[in-house]
């Protein structure tokens, strides 16, 4: 049995799927991951263990293509969902499903490929506000903002139909027709099916049933990281109190002047040494202190536990891997889930959600002391506990019985 993974997006939609093929891989099933080639993500591919097979182009080559361009995303639809395709159906050749998660275009390439090859296909999201529900509004896309006079979730839905219709339907039923598909009317629910999987953790972020989603939650897709800390790293944790994370993953924060200035002085005023990731963000020391040390590539899930606090984007990945260890958030929600990560964070009492994307002079001072208190160290544990770590494990069950009754 071989299944083939895809995703195109950021390390957030990588990295759960490294960890689903490992534990098909645990079961006796082969997998394959189709990804974008950047070199952060092959490394992290190659380390799991899992074969990979490059996407169309990286992510980061696609971002300066983008912005290069000018192209409205109409139009790079109509550029990805071609080129995905070749990719993904070059990587299917053998497998027996495809499970696929990332940007739109990319998901209907996946989609459209196992149609072509008769075999099941499944949808996986890694946060609830993705799937349509009537317990929370969708998401807004550029250029279609919601209408000021919709304000029942339901009647949201229904225009965000029209929104990715408006935005995909062409680039997915040009090439749909071109490669003898039929088209479709809405590209959005053809894509996600009626039985898409949620891979987030049931108590983070519960999915509430729903007439217009038949979601299985599966638990958080969560890679195992065996690797130890670097050594000058562990010799400046063991040199005094745990200090605060900082790192802001794949987001580039262009909106931030002096990001990293006003996180150390932060995290300094609340009387505490700091560890700095780099991250897309290129983060760097302002001075030669001895109380920030610098990181790129590292093991959070062994890092986070040492740490007392992390402030981060939001990313459903590293909100799941804070958690996880019982560490505090501070949450600086850039965009997409992020801020709904924020809100959740905030709700049950794990962390505190920062005002807005771009941090500033004093605005991290009042999140970082909610973080800090003990009650919140104390709530973060306890949650810490009843979080599902065998994620992957379970759908990776689902999958193998899925494929040997023939559908998902």
């Amino acid at each position: 049995m071989r299944v083939l993974l895809s995703t195109y997006g950021s390390r957030g939609d990588v990295q759960p799927l490294a960890g689903l093929g490992l534990a098909l891989q645990r079961i006796g099933a082969e997998a394959l991951v189709c990804a974008p080639s950047d070199a952060e993500f092959v490394e992290l591919l190659n380390r799991s263990g899992v074969p990979w097979a490059p996407a169309f182009m990286p992510v980061r080559q696609w971002i300066a293509t983008a912005k290069q361009s000018g192209l409205r995303l109409p139009q790079l639809a109509a550029m990805m969902v071609p080129a995905q395709f070749d990719a993904i159906a070059a990587a299917a050749d053998g497998c027996d499903a495809i499970v696929a998660t990332g940007l739109f275009p990319s998901v209907a390439a996946a989609q459209s490929v196992a149609e072509k090859l008769g075999i099941p296909f499944v949808l996986v999201g890694f946060y609830p506000i993705i799937l349509p529900s009537p317990h929370h509004p969708p998401m807004e896309y550029p250029g279609w903002p919601h209408p000021p006079e919709l304000t029942d979730n339901l009647a949201l839905w229904e225009f965000n139909v029209q929104a990715m219709n408006g935005l995909f339907g062409a680039a997915v039923n040009t090439h749909r027709t071109s490669i003898g598909l039929p088209r479709v009317d809405n590209v959005r629910d053809h894509v996600f099916t009626r039985r898409p999987w949620l891979a987030s953790d049931p108590i983070l972020s519960p999915w509430h049933p729903t007439d217009l989603t038949d979601a299985a939650q599966t638990g958080a897709w969560i890679l195992p990281d065996t690797r130890l800390l670097p050594a000058d790293l562990e010799a400046f944790l063991g040199a005094g109190a745990p200090p605060v994370y900082v790192g802001f993953g794949s987001m580039a924060m262009h909106t931030s002047d002096n990001l990293a200035r006003v996180a150390i002085e932060a995290v300094r005023a609340q009387g505490r040494r700091l560890i700095l990731a780099q991250g897309w963000a290129n983060l760097a020391p302002i001075d030669s202190r001895d109380d920030c040390f610098a990181v790129g590539e590292v093991n959070q899930q062994a890092l986070f536990t040492r740490v007392a606090a992390v402030v981060h984007h939001g990313g459903a990945g590293t909100t799941t891997a804070a958690a996880c260890a019982g560490t505090p958030q501070v949450v600086v929600p850039q965009g997409a889930d992020q801020p709904y990560w924020a809100r959740r964070v905030t709700e049950l009492g794990i962390g505190a959600a920062h005002d807005g994307p771009i941090p500033r002079a004093g605005s991290l001072a009042a999140p970082l002391k909610t973080a800090l208190a003990p009650a919140t160290r104390e709530r973060a544990s306890a949650i810490a506990k009843s979080i599902r770590s065998n994620g992957a494990m379970v759908a990776a069950d689902m999958l193998v019985r899925a494929i040997r009754g023939g559908k998902p």
